[in-house]
């Protein structure tokens, strides 16, 4: 068993006023904010054989990225838990820790090494990466200088340089082209090949069905279902209806 979750909830408390200047917040000491809770996570339960390709749907809101989050440990649940077994690589927040003012070469060093990449490794693999992103004629180009599609392409392209056991992926393939999402889809069946076990969060019906053998369907934070990736899709679509 690569992933399992047990009752998983996650509230947020929203606050009924925004109070953003230091008078307000110091009015807050005599005149309390009130608060709503939000249940973004409600008793979700599922477990992930070793090797399993699994999809998440869901409209927007549905807490697809936020139980992304909890399994790559972002955030903490506000009940239940979450085991996972092997090295686990999340493609969640690309990007995070690119520096604006470095080159794309100069980020992919800095990215790789916090993926937990060797620097000697990835200086190695730099040009492999480069060419992935489809960024030979930007390698030199700083990286406020990219588009933010670019960005996250380069992140993708220098993530996929890792080695997992368990991977998160949350709608990589809604950047970038034609071209490009054909390499992602050649990454994944890579994975498959691997035994990596892959949970991918997409709008894309057409790429979960491709990909996934079963898929957990939310809406407002709740568990629809979770079978068969062909059952859930059409439950997915009569709920549309």
């Amino acid at each position: 068993m690569s992933v399992r979750v047990e009752h998983l909830w996650k509230t947020f408390r929203i606050p009924h006023e925004k109070r953003t200047t230091i008078f307000e917040n110091l009015a807050e000491l005599v005149r309390p904010n009130r608060y709503e809770t939000f249940f973004a996570l409600k008793d979700i339960n599922f477990e992930v054989n070793d090797g399993e390709f699994i999809g998440i749907i869901g409209d927007n809101g549905s807490g697809k990225s936020t139980m992304l989050k909890i399994i790559a440990n972002i955030i903490r649940p506000t009940k239940g838990r979450v085991k996972v077994d092997g090295k686990m690589t999340p493609f969640l927040e690309l990007g995070v820790g690119f520096h604006p003012d470095l080159t794309a070469r100069e980020n992919i060093i800095v990215y790789g090494t916090i993926m937990g990449i060797s620097r000697k490794e990835i200086r190695e693999r730099i040009d492999d990466v480069i060419e992935f992103a489809g960024l030979e004629k930007f390698q030199d180009t700083k990286l406020k200088n990219l588009s933010s599609g670019m960005q996250v392409r380069l992140a993708f392209s220098t993530a996929i340089q890792t080695d997992p056991d368990v991977l998160l992926v949350d709608e990589v393939l809604a950047v970038g082209d034609m071209e490009f999402q054909q390499k992602c889809f050649d990454v994944f069946k890579r994975y498959r090949n691997e035994g990596v076990t892959v949970l991918f969060v997409s709008h894309g019906m057409d790429a979960v069905r491709r990909f996934c053998d079963r898929t957990l369907l939310l809406s407002r934070g709740e568990q629809v279902g979770f079978d068969d990736t062909g059952a859930i899709l059409e439950t997915y679509i009569n709920r549309q209806c």
